[in-house]
């Protein structure tokens, strides 16, 4: 369809066919579809907080903002929404939901009438099956254990057979006097966007979340536990749907020895239904286990905590709308204080073909930037075939959202050899690998300047956003499903919601939300809270070059293990002190700076003539090593705990006369 003259090009919308698929057809006029149209924050909007904003502030000092505050402030205009609804109307279009506080107008209509007023054709294209030696597998691949020998999963046969789904070629159009008005339009093209980081295996012995929780020094759960909401979003075919959980599924793992009951409360969990998605328990597919395995994962380690289950189609709308209604909840549901995804797409087809809209991945990741100012914490699972992410094409890839630069993304690890509080842990990369790399999307984010990240292994030497940033349990839990154990789920999606776990209890110990959590995880105060992963193994799969886990932040493990109860103590501002090192006195004999020309550090002589380097990018140090160093005072450097060559503290010993 040629686009009208009264329509524009709409920057951002471009769509093109899955690399392989076929058109088949166009489709059928008389289809009813619903579409959601976003409109850009009311002209004269304040700016919604930066990373460098939420760098700058410790949870414990951070103030979040109210919904109604958020709406008048950072809400969409009624003369604009008004426009959306008028125009929608001139076409014969149907007006659902308005929701300035959403900043969506969702209107609904035949697929011709739609297609008309947006300036696309519409057609249905065939993505072919998928042989069995195939290099460009579209799902996980694993047996799946039964009685008798194994077999290949059902869900694995349904995607083998491949995807028909509704498309456009091209940009949306929309009206020139809606140009500076619409963000984005989703919904048009229904192609898959979402698949689980889960993986069916053999039988296993695994551990349980609540011994890797105390393997990890996570917390114990306080009273006040209750008033926390954990949000998993969950998607699902917007054809078939079936994507859920049974309730007495969930009962039984908490309750009776199926799972890790008895002596265990099953959780209060909330169904939310998005974009039509709803609970539609599937008989034990890929897609229930993941449902399943987020809500036994999270509510096992959160015990009383609520959770909310956000089903929403595995389409772009579905992500727009799903992370826009866990973020700004309709009135009277419960707000969650931290979200767990286990789901994601790659970013890249290739090297240059995008899989995602623009328009989409900024919705999404400007969404979990307003998660931000509530104080909701946003934790996405890495993924499981690391850095190949299912393409194939011999290139390096990573996962969107997990690539966001407002999500911490979790990697993966596994355990073994434990014997009471000992245990050995290494890099996942057996019967699955931790996903992790370069962004080939978003640039390396305000936080990460100095923590050492590589380049991209793909020509170009790119240097974006490094992922993950934590890394955790991956290598197998038992679950119930469809009413019987059923053992060795793997995955990153292990790690996502174990986290998720261990934000509730922050949040409730600390009696305030924690947010955003990267600027202050790679904070070199928060050092001493990981245990780095540097076991040499790789994440390279299916012909892509890969990332090695080392010391420091690496594309495998990102900057670690977190132990809960450390990171709990540093967020309460507890002093360390019982196991500080002793001061060494001196003088400051030079500043150091780094190629951006920021602070990074000082050499320090001390009174016997020997000299050190300490590091810190810390202001409040900064401002001290000048003032030493210019004024030639003598002073005592107090080390970090456990990184003896960064500076905690200056202490001035003799001021000049």
């Amino acid at each position: 369809m040629a686009i009208p003259k009264t329509h524009r090009p709409l920057q951002g919308s471009e769509r093109h066919p899955v690399p392989g698929a076929r058109r088949i057809g166009p489709v059928d006029a008389a289809e009813h579809i619903s579409v959601t149209v976003t409109v850009r924050r009311r002209p004269g909007a304040a700016m919604v907080p930066d990373e460098s904003h939420w760098a700058t502030r410790p949870p414990g000092e951070r103030e979040y903002i109210s919904p109604e505050a958020y709406a008048v402030d950072y809400g969409a205009s009624e003369d604009d929404l008004a426009a959306v609804v008028a125009f929608g109307s001139r076409h014969g279009l149907e007006v659902g939901e308005v929701n300035a506080i959403q900043r969506v107008v969702i209107l609904s209509g035949t697929t011709g009438d739609v297609a008309k007023a947006f300036g696309v054709t519409l057609e249905r294209w065939e993505v072919p099956p998928r042989e069995d030696g195939d290099d460009h597998p579209r799902h996980h691949r694993g047996p799946h254990h039964h009685e008798g020998g194994y077999h290949e999963h059902e869900e694995h046969r349904e995607h083998r057979e491949g995807e028909i789904y509704r498309g456009y070629e091209g940009p949306v159009a929309v009206p020139e006097e809606l140009l500076a008005i619409v963000e984005g339009v989703f919904g048009l093209d229904n192609r898959r966007m979402a698949r689980p980081a889960l993986i069916p295996l053999p039988t296993i012995t695994p551990l349980t979340p609540p011994q890797v929780g105390e393997l990890y020094h996570f917390p114990t759960v306080p009273a006040d536990i209750h008033h926390e909401t954990i949000g998993v979003l969950e998607f699902s075919d917007p054809v078939a749907g079936t994507c859920g959980y049974q309730f007495s599924d969930i009962d039984s793992y908490f309750t009776t020895t199926l799972g890790i009951g008895p002596g265990y409360q099953t959780p209060a969990i909330t169904d939310v239904s998005v974009n039509g998605a709803v609970n539609a328990f599937g008989g034990g597919t890929n897609e229930d286990a993941e449902v399943t395995l987020d809500i036994s994962v999270s509510a096992s380690i959160a015990q009383r905590a609520h959770v909310n289950v956000y089903f929403t189609t595995w389409d772009e709308n579905g992500w727009v709308l799903a992370t826009k209604r866990a973020v700004h909840p309709h009135p009277g549901e419960r707000r969650p204080s931290v979200i767990s995804i286990s789901w994601g797409w790659t970013e890249f087809y290739g090297l240059d073909n995008l899989a995602w809209t623009p328009a989409a991945m900024k919705a999404v990741s400007d969404t979990f930037a307003e998660a931000a100012m509530f104080g909701t914490t946003v934790l996405v699972a890495s993924g499981d075939d690391g850095s190949n992410c299912q393409i194939g094409d011999g290139f390096a890839h990573v996962y969107f959202p997990q690539s966001s630069p407002w999500v911490t993304t979790c990697g993966g690890t596994t355990i073994g050899d434990v014997a009471g509080a000992s245990f050995v842990e290494v890099s996942w990369t057996d019967n699955g690998i931790t996903g992790g790399g370069i962004s080939d999307y978003f640039d390396p984010p305000h936080w990460q300047r100095h923590a050492t990240i590589p380049p991209s292994v793909n020509p170009g030497a790119r240097r974006g956003r490094g992922l993950p940033d934590i890394a955790g349990y991956a290598n197998g839990y038992e679950i119930v499903l469809a009413g019987a154990s059923s053992p060795g789920w793997w995955g990153t999606s292990e790690t996502a919601p174990l986290y998720a776990g261990l934000i509730a209890i922050v949040n409730a110990r600390l009696g305030t939300r924690v947010g955003f959590l990267n600027p202050f995880l790679y904070h070199h105060e928060y050092s001493n809270i990981f245990r780095d992963i540097a076991d040499g193994r790789s994440n390279a799969t299916g012909g892509a070059p890969g990332y090695v886990a080392g010391p420091g932040w690496d594309g495998c493990t990102g900057l670690g293990v977190i132990n809960g109860a450390l990171l709990l103590r540093h967020l309460r501002r507890e002093e360390l002190i019982d196991e500080r090192h002793d001061g060494l006195t001196g003088k400051v004999a030079a500043l150091l700076f780094d190629r951006f020309g920021d602070f990074e550090g000082f050499v320090f002589t001390d009174l016997a003539g020997g000299e050190h380097r300490f590091y810190s990018h810390e202001p409040a140090i900064h401002r001290l090593a000048d003032r030493a160093w210019a004024e030639r005072i003598l002073a005592t450097i107090v080390p970090e705990v456990h990184r003896k060559h960064h500076a905690a503290a200056i202490v001035f010993d003799s001021l000049p006369k």
